[in-house]
């Protein structure tokens, strides 16, 4: 797998469609603080870590499990994910130039030298840095 958080971007972006109530998906830590900041933003109710651990196997392989929300009347809460920054193709912005997402009403998350963070987070902390993706 050549792109690991678009995979984890269009996970979410299948099982919001799907209506489902969770979503599994290879764990690692950026992908954990990306599912932290989606978390606080509102978008899911919370994830954990999942240990999984074989016979075959003697190594755990860990699992990122989300669960999703919605709305009182059963509407999505995310109704679009972007993947911005790509490997072939990377997007940085410096700490004047970071974009909004649908007017303020949606959330870019960045990748800067301060750890991953919301993209109006930045621009209160002063930083620029690499856009991962754009929610709204």
């Amino acid at each position: 797998m050549t792109d690991p958080i678009a995979d984890m971007l269009t996970r979410i972006r299948n099982a919001v469609t799907a209506k489902h109530t969770r979503v599994d998906m290879p764990a690692s830590r950026i992908k954990a603080d990306i599912a932290k900041i989606l978390q606080d933003e509102g978008y899911i109710s919370g994830f954990k870590l999942v240990e999984d651990s074989t016979a075959a196997k003697p190594s755990t392989v860990k699992t990122l499990r989300l669960f999703l929300k919605y709305g009182p009347r059963g509407e999505r809460l995310i109704t679009g994910v972007q993947r911005i920054s790509r490997p072939g193709r990377r997007v940085y912005f410096g700490r004047d130039d970071v974009p909004q997402v649908l007017a303020g009403l949606g959330t870019s998350i960045l990748t800067t030298s301060r750890g991953v963070m919301t993209g109006r987070a930045a621009v209160k902390a002063g930083v620029g840095g690499e856009v991962l993706c754009n929610i709204w």
